[in-house]
């Protein structure tokens, strides 16, 4: 099937060429509208108590979150009670439009003793902003924003909205900082590798091009849904990745058949037989594992699936069309721009990786176990890992939007991120004072105070001590849950919502992990043939991909080596570990397709078991490894990024490909299918009939 494909992309070169261009280009052009659309939001579980909460304060109380706290700190030899004070902060706050600030609550106006310190150097405004979506609420905020400061005061801003926003315009910046590092060193190593200047740009232009492509499906899909802007960069991640090591893959086995003495019709043909069925199904598994992060309700992590899902889906259709049409209309000019460093020998069964596995093949056990339990001890930090949420801790230390929101919880623990919002419906008086009485005695509670009422509905703040994720925080959104008062009492806030945010990503994991050990199963079956090389793919995944939560674990909560990353060690986004779970897992199961395709290929060449395993290493061993190198540049640059969640999901890509290209595919899973032997290819006949009738195998 993908032989045939490949011949009719070579007679069709430049329909093809012409076709997949317009396409991509005028849907890109399109696609850049995105940025206008995306939204810095959709944490939330839209099934959870805590979301019911913000909807009964909002819809039936009549009150909107204050999502922007403005600190303001009187001159120095004045308070904020000074009436010269309270004049020109009255008068900026009055100023602001009434269809951007839905509500205002501040100390100049109530007089209350808690929006204020108390030598009343330091004073706040909490403003609710017109809007019912994230890109509505970031939309009014971008109009208020540069009116709030009063001159001679210093003020600062923050809430909930204010570091979104912040975020946002990091999450921008940092894409366009992590391209303008990635791109021109990826360009740079595939001339290293490649050794021709044509040949190593092919890649990188079918990756801008996937990123380019990419947008348009996001825009698409922003017409009608929430769009997070942690899409796009992970788009950008896995579109630019992807398509190189696609492109590395296919432009490499062009190459070998052009060596080999083909003509690029043969070439072209046997390229998309091998490498580009190798890419259709390593690209398929990554898809459907993205797509198990459409298990979760919120909105950030469907998001990130969009993102993922249409740069790779899009990354190796051009795989498939574009770049063999290019190799096609290049011919033997794909070796055109040679280096003076040029190797000119490919790699023998007598080099260096050929004395690997065979030492690998002579004693396998020796190998393996050591490895194992390695990765092992790598994992062993991440059972003691706990869960947080997205809050002011991302922006780097120092930031303003950081450095305000630290202060406010600090002066003001009623008006910081750590307060929770407890709803009473059907209690009488004596059934609220018995609630405030009851919240009081919990551990962890700094006090209870009045927020709204209106008929048989009451609305109180419970400000907590210490982190919202802390254990602590969990156990007292738990405990203020299970009064009894005679009536429903639902507990939201800030904290309630990141509880309720890992129990939902924590029903859905199992979910999740099941449609990827399934997808990995079934294709990988479809592809080679076997029952055990599909299990054993599946086991050293999971192991690699635990070591690697480990080593997040040990660096971003233990804060071992945190300094040297700039980061705070605080429990970790359990939605991040999922998107990395989900990339790292269909990553280390593209990696394995490329090496069994080879070792499979062999195979069927009448090689024994050992053979295949030394020839199918010495032939994809240096592909994998540059592969590896090209997508720890691209991710390496994520790692660069000012937010705390880009960094981890950078951190974690590299320690994973590092582990996954070097002591797991080089020499674990030689070592695993020497063990296995002729085991290794059975199948039970039925279901090897299964496999023939697909068609989907190459002999």
């Amino acid at each position: 099937m993908f032989s045939a494909w490949g011949a009719v992309v070579h007679a069709r070169r430049w329909v093809v060429l012409v076709v997949a261009l317009v396409v991509v280009v005028g849907g890109g052009l399109w696609g850049l509208g995105v940025f206008d659309e995306l939204a810095q939001g959709g944490y939330d579980d839209p099934g959870s108590q805590s979301y019911q909460v913000d909807r009964v304060v909002e819809d039936e109380l009549g009150s909107k979150p204050a999502g922007v706290v403005v600190l303001y700190t009187a001159p120095d030899g004045v308070t904020v009670d000074d009436p010269g004070v309270a004049r020109a902060v009255t008068a900026s706050l009055d100023a602001l439009p009434a269809d951007a600030v839905a509500q205002r609550v501040d100390y100049w106006s109530t007089r209350q003793p808690a929006l204020a310190t108390p030598d009343k150097t330091k004073a706040l405004a909490t403003l609710s902003l017109v809007g019912d979506s994230p890109a509505a609420l970031q939309s009014a905020y971008d109009r208020i924003k540069d009116r709030l400061p009063v001159d001679g005061m210093r003020t600062q801003v923050g809430g909930q909205v204010a570091i979104e926003h912040s975020m946002t315009e990091r999450s921008t910046d940092d894409l366009v900082v992590a391209e303008a590092i990635s791109l021109p060193i990826t360009l740079l190593l595939l001339v290293v590798i490649f050794g021709t200047l044509v040949a190593a740009a092919l890649p990188v232009l079918v990756g801008g091009l996937a990123i380019f492509g990419s947008l348009a499906v996001l825009r698409l899909l922003s017409l009608g849904l929430e769009v997070n802007t942690f899409a796009v960069n992970v788009a950008t991640l896995l579109g630019l990745g992807m398509a190189i090591d696609y492109g590395l893959f296919t432009v490499g086995r062009y190459r070998e058949e052009l060596a080999a003495g083909a003509t690029p019709r043969a070439a072209v043909a046997t390229a998309v037989a091998t490498a580009g069925r190798t890419v259709a199904f390593s690209a398929t598994l990554l898809v459907i594992a993205l797509a198990g992060l459409l298990v979760f309700p919120m909105d950030f992590l469907r998001s990130m699936a969009y993102g993922g899902m249409s740069a790779v889906a899009i990354a190796a259709l051009l795989s498939l069309t574009l770049l063999p049409a290019l190799l096609s209309v290049l011919g033997h000019r794909v070796e055109r721009g040679a280096v003076p460093w040029r190797g000119r020998r490919a790699p023998t069964e007598a080099g260096f990786l050929g004395r690997v596995a065979d030492r690998v093949m002579r004693r396998p056990l020796l190998f393996a176990g050591p490895i194992v339990a390695g990765l092992v001890v790598l994992a062993i930090p991440v059972t003691g890992a706990s869960f947080g949420a997205a809050d002011e801790r991302q922006l780097p230390p120092g930031a303003p939007d950081r450095v305000t929101a630290e202060t406010i919880a600090r002066e003001f623990p009623a008006a910081g991120q750590n307060t929770a919002t407890v709803v009473l419906r059907g209690v009488d008086q004596a059934g609220v004072a018995r609630a405030t009485e009851r919240i009081t005695g919990i551990p962890g509670v700094l006090g209870v105070q009045p927020m709204a009422a209106k008929g048989d509905v009451v609305a109180l703040t419970v400000p907590l001590a210490g982190d919202p994720a802390s254990r602590q925080s969990a156990d007292a959104v738990q405990a203020m849950r299970a009064i009894d008062v005679g009536g429903d009492v639902l507990v939201g806030g800030f904290p309630a919502r990141t509880a309720d945010s890992v129990d939902a990503i924590e029903a859905g994991a199992p979910w999740m992990v099941a449609i990827l050990v399934a997808a990995t199963l079934v294709l990988m079956f479809l592809a080679f043939g076997s029952v055990l090389l599909p299990v054993k793919a599946v086991l050293v995944s999971a192991l690699g991909l635990t070591a690697t939560f480990g080593v997040l674990t040990f660096v971003f909560e233990d804060g071992h080596g945190a300094g040297l990353l700039d980061v705070t060690p605080q429990p970790m986004q359990a939605g991040m570990l999922v998107l990395v779970g989900a990339v790292v897992f269909g990553l280390s199961t593209d990696y394995e397709t490329f090496l069994l395709s080879r070792v499979v290929e062999a195979r069927q060449g009448g090689a024994s078991t050992r053979d295949a395993v030394r020839a199918g290493l010495v032939r994809t061993g240096p592909m994998i490894t540059a592969a590896a190198l090209l997508l720890v540049v691209v991710t390496g640059a994520f790692a660069l990024s000012g937010l705390q969640t880009m960094r981890l999901i950078g951190v974690g890509m590299i320690v994973a490909l590092v582990l996954d290209a070097t002591v797991v595919r080089v020499l674990l899973v030689p070592a695993l299918i020497r063990l296995l032997g002729a085991a290794a290819w059975w199948a039970p006949g039925p279901l090897r009939r299964v496999q023939e009738r697909a068609g989907l195998s190459e002999t």
